[in-house]
């Protein structure tokens, strides 16, 4: 009697299960190799506050390519002695220093420094020479401003700033390539900071020119600006003619020139 000869199929979904088994074990496997070399080990916090020694460290490290090894500036950067601690806390906290690139002015990013590393800097370049310090929490408490305050800091900003920030702080053009930049959303002690130091292109407004008060009741303006929406609706980007105009002339223009045409190819 002849033997059945035995043929081995395979179902047809065989190939597609080993594949995917395959995957995912894989898959696994580099997911907890990777977790392994990723791991960091686990560090006690450091109790030990930085000093201006550190702070120099740090500065020669990051900076004295461009200021200096002494801070007193090069052709390449300008000397920070007597700049003070508010002027390394304003340029660094908001990412203006280290400069990203060369160009007319810096420009905003994320900062490059934890706030510890940038507060031993600044005790260093204050140990240099006397110069503007950081503001205290009193001086930027802006929720003992009243009503009344709020509207003489509004008017302190129309005639100080408006001219380069717009009247809404919405920021403006200046020459060569520079620009004044918008202040929605803009820390307190960095407005303070930068009222207090002139950076880039801005006058310094010292305490003699704006009294800490009078500082503190800008800030509480621009504060309410953010807080409160434009009372005419859509701003446009709160810069005035420019934008009104160029709406009126692409919508208003527009719709006057689609009625014409539509009334003129209207059978009589």
């Amino acid at each position: 009697m002849a033997s059945r000869k035995k043929t081995g199929r395979r179902h047809p979904l065989a190939s597609a299960a080993l594949l995917i088994i395959g995957l995912v074990a894989a898959g696994g496997a580099s997911v907890a190799v990777g977790s392994v070399a990723n791991a960091e080990p686990a560090t006690a916090p450091q109790s030990q506050q930085l000093t201006a020694a550190d702070g120099e460290a740090l500065f020669r490290a990051n900076c004295a390519s461009c200021h200096g090894l002494n801070a007193q500036g090069t052709q390449n950067g300008t000397s920070l002695i007597g700049v003070g601690a508010a002027s390394v806390d304003f340029q660094v906290m908001t990412g203006r220093m280290p400069m990203a690139m060369s160009g007319p002015q810096a420009l905003q990013r994320e900062p490059q420094f934890s706030q510890e590393d940038t507060d031993a800097m600044a005790a260093y370049i204050a140990s240099l020479a006397p110069g503007p310090d950081v503001p205290s929490e009193e001086l930027l408490d802006t929720s003992v401003v009243d009503a009344e305050g709020i509207a003489a800091g509004g008017e302190l900003f129309r005639i100080n700033c408006a001219m380069c920030h717009n009247v809404a702080g919405a920021g403006g053009a200046l020459t060569e390539g520079k620009f004044a930049p918008p202040l929605k959303g803009v820390a307190a002690n960095h407005i303070y900071e930068a009222m207090l130091t002139g950076p880039q292109n801005m006058p310094v407004f010292n305490d003699s020119n704006i009294s800490p008060e009078e500082k503190r009741e800008i800030i509480a303006y621009l504060n309410y600006l953010d807080e409160n929406p434009s009372v005419g609706g859509f701003d446009l980007g709160a810069l005035g003619p420019v934008s009104e105009g160029l709406f009126i002339w692409i919508f208003g223009l527009g719709g006057i020139v689609a009625i014409t045409v539509w009334l003129t190819s209207r059978p009589n």
